[in-house]
């Protein structure tokens, strides 16, 4: 082997980077001297980029392809160098290899809750939280801009101060929008992409983009979702006064059970109370408050039973008008709220006169 044939084994001849991790963004081509081989194959595969550094200034960028490094590929190196097409001898250079792919599931989400006027529920907290993508979209910036002299950049080192860029901005975004908050479910795909192009102008001065952001999730402080649950529980059920009277009658068609025997005792206790409040209310003499009249009676309602099952309530009319059509009779059996059991309508006072008001058969002809 000749001496020449010795030194030129000495030089990098072929430079390629394949990446064995998923979070490296950047990693310099190591070689003692950095001394690189005129001639020298360079492969720049899919999803990267070269960026060559010569005295400490970037020199060129290659994109995916495969070169050889010759003054006629490298015009700016020529021009650094002063090199004419017959210089032949190796030279020194660092190179960078920059992943140009996007690093995608990368988490966003808010320390502090953002305070917020919404138009319904006044000053509110807020918190949200989301997933982006990175992709350097200007090797040559990125490195001049974030990297620097650093052999071995991963994501992890900006991933911080970007997830700072888009909590300030979502939250700038948010104000502006006055977006009441029951609305915002709805509308996270139109509120991702307004942050995106908010950051967009401030990231690109980093040599990267943001081609995706997604808001996941927005959510109030678990108090405020309590208090929330119970309106909405209240819209569900609608006027309480009808589901009140519902769930009397449910109880009525059943006296004996234990929810039948508390809504006859929770009635009593509302009447009272209402009393109470009536005579509490009212003027007398002496400046003491004077008694309210009693309320009106209160009518028996009725429930019948036949062949094992109940109908009803009805009034002492309807119960009047049945006796005449013969759909009550004196073998029927009633029960109302405070009867001991079931009784033959004959046997309650209340109803036997309907009985004894009827008029006699008619006559035969």
């Amino acid at each position: 082997m000749g001496i020449l044939d010795f030194l030129s084994g000495q030089f990098i001849d072929v430079i390629h980077w394949t990446d064995d991790t998923r979070d490296t963004m950047v990693w310099r081509f190591e070689r003692e001297g950095h001394e690189i081989k005129y001639g020298a194959k360079l492969t720049v595969r899919e999803g990267q980029a070269a960026v060559f550094v010569h005295e400490g200034q970037l020199a060129d960028v290659f994109m995916p392809g495969l070169y050889m490094l010759e003054t006629n590929n490298m015009p700016i190196m020529t021009t650094l160098q002063h090199w004419d097409h017959g210089f032949r001898s190796p030279f020194k250079s660092e190179i960078y290899f920059v992943s140009t792919r996007r690093f995608t599931d990368l988490k966003w989400g808010t320390k502090n809750p953002i305070m917020l006027r919404d138009p319904e529920f006044g000053p509110v907290r807020l918190r949200a939280f989301g997933t982006y993508t990175v992709k350097v979209a200007d090797p040559g910036l990125f490195i001049k801009e974030i990297v620097g002299t650093d052999g071995e950049f991963t994501m992890d080192e900006i991933s911080f101060q970007i997830r700072n860029i888009i909590v300030q901005e979502f939250s700038r975004v948010l104000a502006q929008a006055s977006m009441p908050v029951l609305d915002m479910a709805a509308n996270t795909q139109d509120l991702g992409r307004l942050v995106a192009e908010a950051i967009s102008q401030t990231i690109a001065g980093y040599g990267v983009t943001l081609p995706e952001l997604y808001v996941e999730n927005i959510s109030l402080p678990p108090a405020v979702e309590q208090a929330l649950d119970e309106r909405t529980s209240r819209g569900v059920v609608g006027n309480l006064e009808q589901h009140f009277r519902y769930k009397a009658a449910q109880s009525l068609d059943n006296p004996n059970s234990g929810v039948g025997q508390a809504m006859g005792m929770g009635m009593g206790a509302g009447l009272g109370m209402q009393m109470g409040g009536a005579m509490a209310g009212a003027p007398g003499p002496w400046g003491s408050p004077a008694a309210a009249p009693p309320p009106p009676p209160v009518e028996h309602v009725w429930h019948l039973a036949k062949d094992g099952q109940t109908s009803g309530p009805y009034s002492k009319a309807d119960m009047g008008r049945m006796t005449t059509d013969g759909s009550v009779t004196r073998e029927s059996w009633v029960w109302t709220q405070g009867q001991d059991g079931w009784k033959k309508a004959e046997d309650v006072p209340e109803l036997a006169q309907l009985f004894t008001v009827m008029p006699p058969p008619p006559p035969a002809g």
